[in-house]
């Protein structure tokens, strides 16, 4: 899993469009193996980046779940007290 992709489920506030388009970038990004297609690429290039968000926003948009919301900024807090132990100088 590209490491740029966060999870988007069960957030409390709910993923924005922006958020779904963002993680649909990335994963056409990866798959493609571009971070800027040519002039020839850029229609397909752009519409499986459409698609990808479209699919993304489908698929939250059902998920279910019996867990209580994450929060946004706890999440936060705990994936940059993880870096901070992964990159710490002994």
């Amino acid at each position: 899993m590209c490491r740029n992709i966060r999870q988007l489920h069960n957030f409390e506030p709910p993923a924005t469009s922006d958020e779904v388009r963002a993680a649909a970038l990335q994963y056409v990004r990866k798959v493609s193996g571009s971070t800027r297609p040519s002039q020839a690429n850029q229609a397909a290039f752009d519409a499986a980046v459409e698609a990808v968000a479209h699919a993304t926003q489908h698929l939250l948009d059902h998920l279910t779940t019996s867990a209580p919301p994450k929060d946004r900024e706890t999440e936060a807090a705990k994936a940059r007290a993880r870096a901070q132990a992964r990159y710490a100088t002994a």
